[in-house]
């Protein structure tokens, strides 16, 4: 890519975020929570966007126990419930009169087949359907606020695995469902999202970004907690070589995303991911998403399906003459 990152770039190099108010959604955990994290220590205010309130708050302590003088809110979010999404979002707008940063961070990862209380997919309704709502509900207080402010969505280097497509003709895994492929399209939806969601920011000539991230290969409950994986003697050796050789911590995960988040030399519609063997290590850099994702076609009508689906519309202004 023509951009690229400083050398050894960590959380201590991102710029003061003080004034700056930032959404982190699964923030109680993982990568959310390393993000809180850094956000807090450089002056933001981070509102703890998470499903469980007392996992939330346990982790609220636990970051104020850590760092001085945080500034943290946590506020009840589910993004398998688009009526949570949508009283998050109430209750955000009765506190906060400004937005800078929606870090969308919040996935599950390849889960046995159910689905949302809104019939949805779980991974496509949590992964992107739901991050898709939140986002056009937000979409004003992003774009009111003063400067540029961004959302970061972060995907992930599975997007390029199994099909690489967005299956339309069964998007919920009705007819047919695999835990590894439903994951996959959730996180090529992600990216979609993003691109689209730029290039309509740019048509309306908004202050606001739209940027995507990926971890790598991190270690966080994302991973280490699905107990229903396959197990078999071969998996279990191929699992320990990647936890041991490949796989990062989880404050080396969250270096993509804060940089997208707060790096000056991000714009928007760029896509960041450890520069490290495969992308599943290493310093945060600009990396390449698969053909599709680049697909407008694709993108519009995802936009359009995931318009029907939540029922959120989302508003952009008009460009003023010049």
């Amino acid at each position: 890519m023509e951009a690229s990152t400083e050398s050894n770039w960590t959380a201590t190099n991102m710029p003061d975020q003080s004034g700056r108010t930032v959404v982190v959604t699964g923030a109680n955990s993982g990568l959310g929570l390393e993000a809180t994290k850094a956000f807090a220590r450089k002056g933001a205010h981070v509102v703890m966007a998470c499903r469980s309130l007392d996992r939330a708050n346990r982790a609220r302590r636990r970051i104020e126990s850590m760092v001085t003088d945080v500034s943290l809110t946590v506020l009840e979010l589910d993004l398998a419930s688009q009526a949570s999404i949508r009283q998050f979002v109430t209750e955000f707008e009765s506190e906060f009169a400004r937005l800078d940063v929606l870090l969308n961070n919040a996935g599950i990862m390849m889960t046995p087949y159910s689905t949302t209380e809104d019939g949805f997919e779980r991974q496509l309704g949590v992964n992107h359907l739901g991050h898709f709502a939140l986002t056009g509900l937000l979409l004003d207080h992003l774009v009111e606020t003063d400067g540029e402010t961004r959302v970061v969505t972060q995907s992930s280097i599975a997007h390029k695995s199994g099909s690489g497509e967005i299956h339309f003709d069964d998007l919920h895994g009705k007819q047919s469902y695999s835990r590894f492929e439903a994951y996959a399209q959730s996180k090529l939806a992600n990216l979609l999202f993003t691109y689209e969601l730029d290039r309509r920011l740019r048509a309306s000539r908004a202050d606001t970004i739209a940027v995507a991230a990926h971890p790598g290969s991190s270690a966080t409950e994302l991973v280490s907690g699905d107990t229903e994986m396959d197990t078999s003697v071969i998996q279990q050796i191929v699992r320990k070589f990647v936890n041991t050789f490949m796989t990062q911590s989880a404050v080396a995960g969250a270096l993509p995303a804060l940089y997208a988040a707060t790096a000056a030399n991000v714009d928007g519609g760029h896509y960041i991911g450890p520069g490290g063997l495969l992308e599943m290590r290493g310093n945060p850099t600009h990396v390449v998403s698969n053909a599709t994702s680049y697909d407008h076609a694709t993108a519009r009508r995802l936009w359009e399906v995931s318009e029907e689906l939540t029922g959120v519309t989302f508003e952009f202004e008009e460009p003023q003459p010049a």
